[in-house]
């Protein structure tokens, strides 16, 4: 006999799409496990062709409303690439502060209004805030200095469109950034604060075999430049994206899976994987306050990626500082090119994970083809295969209770805004035997 029940969450207002989860059981053993995400097809890649490549940074910036710098910064990497541009040590320097700014307001939003209220059983960040007013105000007050960065830097908080191939249409004035560095101070301090605080929270038990990708860099905590790097041993050029990741269309799905090509497996990105790869290359302060937590490493527990996250908040506010500090002016904002055939690659690193493009132009200056692939689709099928692993764990009569705690796991990974809080429709099949 089967026995098949829904369980709808409805989506709320502020989330971007909604997504489902069939679970199939036979007894009480996990047949199958579906995560689905129902947003509409992207198309960007497709939108872009044809069009002046001048155009990909800020037509990419709107695939996403929380990190725009991530696809801006990934796409004039791959143009530059491909069109054989070299930035100066200034403009590469700004690009990195603009990357703090991103990781500032995406981490602390994900912090103290999507991750949090799961530890505390409440519904929202709203809820939280009516038992932890101070922290969430805390958190609140990061995410604007973080907004704040993006605003001067990037023209504005959302969407920037100062940045361009070659460098920024436009760099700020050193009172611009220089009046910042007070809230910048205070908030290095209230970023340490707020992950002491994210490391007090009651951690399931829950540690996964996983084999995490991230960019690493010898000399530094990789944001827009680096190695392809695994804690499985794999360390390739960015060139080589391709060989070794691959996606797949998968029914149940809008959003495409990436694999690794060798044994079509799945794969870890975001800020667990960056640590566990680059943690020597983290700030100091950043690894006094890993210490002083015992924030042990190999980490490799989702549930603590809300304690990683915490920790770069630190090191982007460590960063910024020092550049903020250093600020001078700079002359040319922007490298002059010419437009030339070519093809090129990028990944950095979003607040979610890597995130890799790919393009080619022609000499006109027109994009011939374009292929971005973003952190969701590169985690979508470890987070199904994580749920495998949970829901023996959290399985319960209650088809509710059990599908909180499958979102209270996928939320760990923040895979983009739209799937980051209350957003399942849950089907569960039951063969009773």
């Amino acid at each position: 006999m089967t026995e098949t029940r829904s369980i709808k969450v409805e989506a709320l207002t502020r989330v971007e799409g909604e997504g489902g989860l069939h679970v199939k059981l036979n007894g009480n053993v996990v047949e199958d496990v579906q995560l689905s995400i129902y947003e509409p097809p992207r198309f960007f890649e497709a939108f872009l062709c044809d069009r002046p490549l001048e155009e990909v940074p800020d037509i990419t910036a709107r695939i996403c409303g929380i990190c725009p710098v991530a696809y801006q910064m990934s796409a004039v990497h791959a143009l530059e690439a491909a069109l054989g541009v070299s930035i100066t040590p200034e403009i590469r320097r700004m690009r990195r502060l603009l990357y703090c700014g991103e990781w500032i307001e995406s981490h602390c939003l994900h912090m103290h209004l999507l991750h949090a209220p799961d530890f505390f059983g409440v519904d929202s960040g709203i809820e939280l805030a009516g038992r932890f007013p101070d922290e969430v105000n805390r958190g609140l007050r990061l995410k604007k200095h973080g907004n704040e960065l993006l605003e001067v830097l990037g023209g504005r908080a959302i969407h920037p469109i100062n940045v361009a191939v070659g460098g920024f249409y436009r760099a700020p004035k050193r009172d611009e950034l220089e009046r910042l560095i007070p809230d910048f101070e205070w908030g290095l301090d209230a970023a340490i604060e707020a992950t002491r605080w994210a490391a007090t929270l009651d951690f399931p038990d829950f540690d996964r075999e996983y084999d995490m990708v991230a960019l690493s860099h010898p000399n530094e905590y990789a944001m827009n430049e680096g190695q392809v790097a695994s804690t499985s041993g794999l360390s390739i050029d960015v060139s080589d994206y391709e060989r070794e990741f691959a996606e797949e269309h998968v029914s149940q799905s809008t959003a495409l899976h990436s694999v690794r090509t060798a044994g079509n497996s799945c794969y870890h990105v975001g800020p667990l994987a960056r640590l566990n790869l680059n943690f020597a290359q983290l700030s100091s302060v950043a690894q006094r306050v890993a210490d002083e937590i015992g924030f042990v490493l190999p980490c490799m527990n989702p549930f603590r990626a809300i304690v990683a996250r915490g920790l770069e908040v630190i090191h982007a506010y460590d960063e910024a500082l020092q550049i903020l500090r250093d600020y001078r002016p700079f002359k040319p904002p922007r490298i002059e090119y010419e437009h030339t055939a070519g093809s090129g690659c990028a990944a950095t690193e979003a607040p979610r994970g890597l995130i890799y493009h790919h393009y080619a132009v022609d000499k006109q200056g027109k994009v011939n083809a374009a292929k971005i692939v973003p952190p969701t689709s590169q985690n979508q099928r470890q987070i199904e295969d994580d749920l495998r692993g949970w829901l023996p764990e959290v399985l319960q009569d209650d088809d509710r209770r059990t599908a909180l705690d499958c979102e209270r796991l996928i939320r760990t990974y923040d895979p983009c805004i739209s799937c980051s809080t209350h957003f399942l429709k849950l089907t569960v099949e039951r063969i009773e035997s």
